[in-house]
């Protein structure tokens, strides 16, 4: 039997890699990637040379059957995502399952994911958090806002810069505008930010000021 690794890469600097990632990178028999052009860029800066084979959310269903037979067969498998931790927001979770039940050994590696620097940065509690990732865009959004109206911890989103400020104000609407909460954007890259102030605030500051890049909302929980 393989073993399937699954791999974190940078979330914005292509240095934020370990070097243990590096040298699965080389080593593994394929590494499966959710844009090979994407992923090819980091392996080159590594001086990486290995088999990208594609594997994203729209057609991992197909080719995890065959994968999971490449492990049955002894290879190395290794999956990445464009950016963080696979399966977090991202292909990986699904693949892991199929060959867990195939008795295949899945190890995950330690490493880059967008969600634990927002929360250190936000200024807010983060001994205990929520991690919400990507809000339904439309049917159960509310839903799944109202079911937070009384979470204590501190909460977590990912968002697009296009849906930024509609989430902003949806999360004012229902939690109250004088929530505290904090704006990460471009999170290890060159014009990274933290914003922070209440929902209030930063819907201000987001209605003047365009949105741009991968962002992460963190937002205070309702205190007791």
């Amino acid at each position: 039997m393989g073993i399937l690794y699954i791999v974190p890469t940078p979330v914005g600097n292509l240095e934020d890699i370990t070097l243990r990632a590096i040298r699965i990178l080389k080593e593994a028999d394929v590494v499966l990637a959710e844009d090979t052009r994407t992923s090819a860029v980091l392996l080159k800066h590594h001086g990486i040379q290995n088999h990208l084979i594609s594997h994203h959310k729209f057609n991992e269903h197909g080719t995890a059957a065959s994968i999971v037979e490449r492990l049955r067969s002894g290879q190395t498998v290794a999956l990445i995502s464009d950016a963080g931790t696979p399966g977090i927001s991202d292909p990986g979770f699904f693949l892991a399952r199929e060959a867990i039940a195939a008795g295949i050994e899945v190890i995950t590696l330690p490493g880059p994911t967008a969600v634990i620097p927002a929360i250190v940065s936000s200024g807010l509690p983060c001994d205990r958090f929520c991690f919400e990732g990507f809000l339904p865009q439309k049917k159960g959004r509310q839903t799944r806002l109202r079911a937070l109206t009384d979470e204590e911890r501190t909460m977590v989103f990912y968002e697009s810069p296009y849906r930024l400020l509609k989430t902003l104000q949806q999360l004012a609407e229902v939690l109250g505008s004088d929530r505290q909460a904090c704006v990460c954007r471009e999170i290890s890259k060159i014009h990274e930010e933290s914003r922070r102030g209440t929902l209030e605030e930063l819907i201000a500051h987001f209605t003047q000021t365009e949105p741009r890049g991968e962002i992460v909302i963190v937002v205070a929980g309702k205190g007791k």
